[in-house]
């Protein structure tokens, strides 16, 4: 697909979509041929940095130690103290999970969070991960990997040959929309 395809395809989504009360999302969805994905070669599961906004603020909790307490107070959505990963009960994690979009994790005590978290966020697929860097040292800086984490799409195959990322809202310039299309595309 060119930039011409997804420009005309864009064109005729706009064209052929009633009025909505609600601001709509835009997702592209990419069928893939002659992937076994019984081979975890061939599987996909990469994160892509978009260059524009998708649209909706990502939601993101920080599972910290004393060292970057007050950065992700500052920066995250949510966070949970080290001292405090005993206490939180399975309902409160997957309340929490429900609300969240992306989890970080100080990387030096990515053990006891995982011993904590790592049987509900595990199967959801929602672990801090080092791909789409969620894993940080404690000097790390949160405010940008926030920002950086705003503008992430995560594509992977879930057992099926196909694609699908939220690209943006139907309120955004075209030209932002066909951006993130074709990053995800190439």
């Amino acid at each position: 697909m060119d930039r011409k395809e997804a420009i005309q395809a864009l064109k005729t989504v706009r064209e052929n979509s009633k009025k909505r009360n609600f601001t709509e999302s835009i997702d592209i969805i990419i069928n893939l041929k002659g992937l076994n994905l019984k081979k975890e070669d061939e599987k996909i599961n990469i994160y892509i940095p978009l260059p524009h906004f998708r649209g909706k603020k990502a939601k993101v909790t920080a599972l910290v130690g004393h060292a970057l307490s007050t950065k992700a107070k500052e920066a995250c959505d949510n966070f949970i103290m080290e001292e405090d990963f005993k206490s939180q009960k399975k309902p409160e994690i997957k309340r929490l999970a429900e609300n969240t979009d992306f989890f970080i994790a100080q990387a030096d005590i990515m053990p006891k969070v995982a011993a904590a978290f790592g049987r509900v966020l595990g199967p959801r697929g929602m672990m801090p991960n080092p791909k789409a860097g969620c894993v940080v040292p404690s000097t790390a800086d949160l405010k940008a990997l926030v920002e950086r984490l705003q503008k992430l799409v995560k594509l992977e195959t879930k057992g099926e040959q196909t694609i699908k990322a939220r690209v943006g809202l139907a309120s955004m310039k075209d030209e932002e929309l066909i951006a993130n299309i074709m990053e995800i595309y190439n």
